[in-house]
């Protein structure tokens, strides 16, 4: 019987579409867990914390661990601990005196899921025999952009027309995308990237200067993507004097849905284009943003700046991967896993440097953002020196 790979493809949009609702949905409820259980603000912040801090592990523990325990096991466990984490969050902190800790534990556990995602649905989808890969995968990662822009806009009318207070009843149906998903990853093909025992080795890898390079890229990806992210709803509210909600809105969800229609454009015309030329001007783009951002002084184009950086930094994530899979076929699950780690170090490290430096510059948001506009620089010196380096591993 033919091999049904469109399956697999289905499996894996879902999958990154529940990374998405994993992201997204807490933060929606900070103010919630505030009022509602008496959590102070310094502990909601720990949240996103754990939640990185554990998908970096997860990250680690894949290049070691997840050969060995199979892609299908593998898989199926993230969206099994996706789902538990995410429906634990209506019952799991009413079950401790301090909530706070029932609500780490199910971060935790959704966290686990999300990180094996983030370096599972990758390399699955690179092993399925689909043409032009590249722009497949450019495709599969709009997924994670559009359940962004979902999660951010039916919790919004959930809470808007059923109210903020049925927030558990919204976690469950969440958690039905992973559940449901099991089966999809249980019965769909799944190849392996490299024959068993013939992938590189960490230490291989890590004398490997392509190697390197692709981890700078990955880092500049992460930081270049989520250092605008992650303050584009202050920046929004600080600009144009937005509501919270309404900066939210236009904020993230605009940025999420360039973003989004980057990835789409590459995934459906990338067959025509050279990727690499495609992210070098991506890279620029994202420099200019960051640049409007900062040193604009109207408020209207600086918002712009912020949107469209979305779209500049579409093809950064999905793009490296591409661009160096091929070039280290023998890579397999450790190289698609510390590339991962690479990409969520930068996520962590880009929005932390442009809240330092913000608050060192007296709260001034442009100067924290002017700053950030170093990452799409680095990353464009990288990609030039990418696109010069024509030996294959």
């Amino acid at each position: 019987m033919q091999k049904n790979y469109r399956k697999t493809l289905t499996a894996c949009y879902l999958a990154f579409i529940t990374q998405a609702i994993c992201a997204n949905f807490a933060p929606l409820l900070f103010l919630r867990f505030h009022t509602n259980y008496g959590i102070s603000l310094g502990q909601i912040a720990l949240i996103p914390t754990a939640f990185f801090l554990t998908q970096l592990l997860i990250d680690v523990f894949c290049a070691k661990f997840v050969d060995a325990i199979g892609y299908r096991r593998s898989i199926v466990i993230s969206e099994i601990a996706s789902g538990l984490g995410l429906a634990g969050l209506a019952v799991i902190p009413d079950l401790f005196h301090d909530p706070f800790v029932g609500i780490l534990i199910c971060v935790v556990i959704y966290a686990i899921g999300s990180g094996l995602i983030e370096v599972l649905a990758s390399p699955i989808v690179e092993a399925c025999p689909f043409e032009h890969k590249d722009a497949v995968m450019s495709l599969l990662h709009s997924f994670y952009c559009w359940g962004s822009v979902g999660v951010i806009l039916l919790s919004t009318v959930f809470f808007s027309v059923f109210g903020i207070e049925h927030w558990k009843i919204l976690a469950c149906i969440w958690a039905l995308i992973p559940l449901y998903n099991i089966w999809n990853f249980a019965t769909c093909p799944i190849e392996r990237l490299t024959e068993e025992g013939k992938g590189m080795t960490i230490g291989a890898l890590f004398k490997t200067p392509l190697f390197w390079l692709a981890i700078i890229l990955m880092v500049c990806a992460g930081a270049s993507e989520l250092s605008m992210a992650q303050w584009a709803s202050a920046f929004t509210e600080a600009a144009l004097g937005f509501s919270k909600t309404m900066g939210d809105l236009v904020g993230p969800c605009l940025f999420a849905v360039t973003m989004g229609i980057s990835r789409v454009i590459y995934g459906k015309y990338g067959a025509r284009m050279n990727l690499i030329h495609f992210m070098i001007g991506s890279g620029i783009l994202c420099l200019c943003c960051y640049l409007l951002a900062s040193l604009s002084a109207s408020p209207v184009l600086g918002l712009i700046g912020c949107i469209f950086c979305g779209f500049s930094v579409g093809i950064m994530w999905p793009g490296t991967i591409s661009t160096i899979s091929p070039r280290l076929p023998r890579g397999g699950t450790a190289l698609f896993a510390l590339l991962a780690m690479a990409g969520d170090l930068g996520g962590a490290f880009g929005p932390s440097l442009v809240g330092a430096v913000t608050q060192q510059a007296g709260d001034n948001l442009r100067s924290g953002i002017l700053v950030g506009s170093v990452f799409p620089l680095v990353l464009i010196i990288s990609l030039f020196l990418m696109n010069r380096k024509k030996s294959q591993i």
